[in-house]
C-alpha cells in the first residue's frame, strides 16, 4: 500500500509510523501545517520532522507555506471554532489532493494520535475526504500509544512542543483550563514515564 500520512511533527510521527510498520506499511509523511505559529515555532517543528525521518530512512514531502496571513483571515470570526472550521480541514484537504495528484493508495494522519485532538471529528472529516477524492483514508486509533509515542519522542531528543500550533491554542494554554474531558478510547491507559 503506498500511504500518505499527514504530519503535524516528529514526535506525533513517532507511534504512528512504528505502529504502521508492524504491519508492513512504510508511510510517506506529508508535511503541510500553516496553523503553526510564530514563524520559529513553525521552523522548529518543520526541522525536527525532516531530521527524524532522514534519520528513520521515511520520505518526508514538505508543503512549505507558513500562512500566518490567511490563517488569520479565516479564524477570526470565530476563535473557538478554528480548528474543526479551518486547522483540520485545510490540512487534511491539501493531504488528500497531494494523494489523488500522485498516486497514493491511502491517507491517514499523526492527528489521529494526539489525545488533545477532537478525533471523532477528524475521522469523519477524513471518511467525508476519502469519498470526495475517492481515495482511501487508514483509520487507525493511534491515542492508544500516546505516551509511548511521547517517552520515545523524549528518549530520542526530538523538539517537544508545549502547544497545539496556532498562537490561540498557545494562549489556551496558559490562561484557560480545559473543561472538556479528552477523548480516549476503550482501553487506554495512562502509562507516563517517570
Amino acid at each position: 500500500m503506498k500511504l500518505l500520512m499527514h504530519a503535524c511533527c516528529a514526535p506525533c510521527s513517532i507511534y504512528c509510523i512504528d505502529a504502521l510498520e508492524k504491519e508492513n506499511i512504510k508511510p510517506t509523511i506529508y508535511w503541510y501545517n500553516p496553523n503553526i505559529h510564530p514563524y520559529m515555532e513553525y521552523k522548529a517543528r518543520r526541522d525536527c520532522l525532516i531530521q527524524y525521518t532522514e534519520k528513520i530512512g521515511i520520505e518526508c514531502i514538505v508543503n512549505d507555506e507558513y500562512g500566518l496571513d490567511d490563517f488569520c483571515k479565516n479564524v477570526s470570526s470565530n476563535l473557538n471554532t478554528r480548528c474543526v472550521d479551518y486547522c483540520y480541514p485545510i490540512r487534511l484537504r491539501k493531504a488528500f489532493e497531494y494523494a489523488k495528484q500522485n498516486g497514493y493508495d491511502a491517507v491517514t494522519t499523526t492527528l489521529l494520535y494526539s489525545i488533545y485532538q477532537k478525533h471523532d471529528f477528524i475521522k469523519k472529516l477524513c471518511e467525508d475526504l476519502s469519498k470526495e477524492f475517492e481515495i482511501n483514508f487508514l483509520y487507525r486509533d493511534f491515542r492508544i500509544g500516546f505516551w509511548e509515542g511521547h517517552n520515545k519522542a523524549k528518549d530520542e531528543g526530538l523538539y517537544m512542543q508545549k502547544y497545539c500550533g496556532c498562537v490561540f491554542s498557545e494562549e489556551d494554554r496558559y490562561y484557560y483550563h480545559r473543561k472538556d474531558k479528552l477523548s480516549l478510547p476503550e482501553g487506554f491507559e495512562w502509562k507516563r514515564k517517570k
